[in-house]
């Protein structure tokens, strides 16, 4: 029997799929566990998310990182745990500020309660990860306080945008690192330090999983573009639609070239409706996108690079393909 995927990534090494796939059910039978409560309430609102599904994406990579030590060390799972727990509280309150009906093809909690439900929900998860995270070591607290800082962080930066004068793109780049890149880079932290690897390997894993984490995020923004909804399932335009400025249409508002006056104009705010289409032809062709690619490139080959100098077992190897989906799922 072939190995199954992960994120559509085919694991040559069965051993690996097999612990992956072992570590993934463990997991989810940890995640569920800690959010329920003696309120009834509570107990649904906290699972509404992981029951709507998900691929437990850093999950998978806190277990590749415990690959590099002892991958059976008991602390693995419960890492893996506060990791997915974190990453749920976050999307309770991102629905909230982007007043988002829908997530993970579920109505969202805000939607489906009130804002004050949804915040709160995200409160209790991430109490819950602390919960499981104390009996882990000072230096995992440690270690996930500084992440939630960046988290944070970014999130105030994106909300209140780049000084006046600053470099948009620059500022975009520095956002994803935090927002996004920071807790994918403490993925790979906490499952080579929790499986015992050594300092260099951590640095690196850490390392190389930030640059991935950027890597994805860019990855997206070239999908709400160039994608076909048949190919992605997604529908192409949704960021054009609500106005967020991703690394394509920073790039095309910063074109001096007359012949692009046209695209600046309906990239100046939200999309409507009826200009998505010529929006989505006209950035599609523009140089903008061979410049987003490039950038993206740029962030995996900084992962490829912090990989290289690891022991080659499955799990680099697993690693470097991971890479390069990133960039092939772009189109």
């Amino acid at each position: 029997m072939a190995a199954p995927p992960v994120v559509d990534i085919p694991l040559v090494d069965e051993r690996l799929a097999e612990d992956l796939a072992n570590g993934l059910a463990s997991v989810e039978k940890l995640l569920r566990s800690s959010v329920e409560s003696e309120d009834a309430f509570v107990t649904q609102t906290s699972r509404h998310l992981i029951e709507a599904g998900g691929k437990r994406f850093r999950a998978m990579l806190v277990l590749l990182a415990a690959q590099f030590g002892n991958p059976d060390a008991p602390g693995i799972v419960p890492g893996a745990v506060v990791i997915e727990l974190t990453h749920l509280a976050t999307l309770y309150h991102d629905d909230v500020m982007d007043e988002a009906p829908v997530r993970r093809g579920s109505q969202s909690a805000n939607a489906r309660w009130d804002n004050t439900v949804a915040i709160l929900t995200g409160d209790y998860l991430f109490a819950q990860a602390s919960e499981i995270l104390a009996d882990l070591g000072s230096e995992m607290i440690r270690v996930q306080a500084r992440t939630f800082s960046r988290l944070v962080r970014g999130q105030i930066r994106e909300t209140v945008g780049p000084e006046a004068g600053a470099d948009a793109i620059a500022h975009y780049i520095d956002v994803l690192a935090d927002k996004t890149g920071s807790l994918i880079a403490t993925s790979g932290r906490f499952g080579a330090m929790l499986a015992g690897a050594p300092p260099t390997v951590t640095e690196r894993l850490t390392d190389a999983y930030e640059a991935i984490g950027v890597a994805w995020q860019l990855g997206d923004d070239l999908i709400d573009v160039a994608a076909q909804p048949v190919e992605s399932g997604k529908t192409p335009g949704t960021d054009l639609r609500e106005g967020v400025r991703t690394l394509p249409v920073l790039y095309a508002l910063a074109s001096d070239d007359p012949a692009d006056a046209r695209l600046r104009e309906l990239l100046a705010g939200p999309v409507a409706e009826e200009d998505v289409e010529e929006t989505l032809t006209l950035l599609r062709a523009n140089p903008a996108m061979v410049l987003a690619r490039q950038e993206l490139t740029r962030w995996t080959d900084r992962a490829k690079a912090a990989l290289a100098g690891l022991p080659d077992i499955p799990a680099r190897t697993a690693l470097i393909a991971l890479c390069d989906y990133v960039v092939e799922r772009s189109g």
